[in-house]
């Protein structure tokens, strides 16, 4: 009996990262941004700040 499996066959198996994600809902960065390099975030009317660094990392200040 074959094992089934929600991913299509493909030439890897998902990371453990994409299926948490998938699992999550996860919101594209990018499209978060809208394009922009930093977006501010409110939580409970405290401000954060999202931003993409030069080296391609996502980093959240308070």
């Amino acid at each position: 009996m074959e094992k089934s499996s929600k991913f299509p066959p493909g030439p890897a198996a998902p990371t453990p990262a994409f299926a948490t994600a998938l699992a999550l809902d996860a919101i594209d960065a990018r499209s978060l941004l809208k394009g922009r390099k930093e977006a501010l975030l409110l939580l409970d009317g405290e401000p954060y700040r999202l931003r993409i660094t030069g080296n391609n990392k996502l980093i959240l200040t308070k």
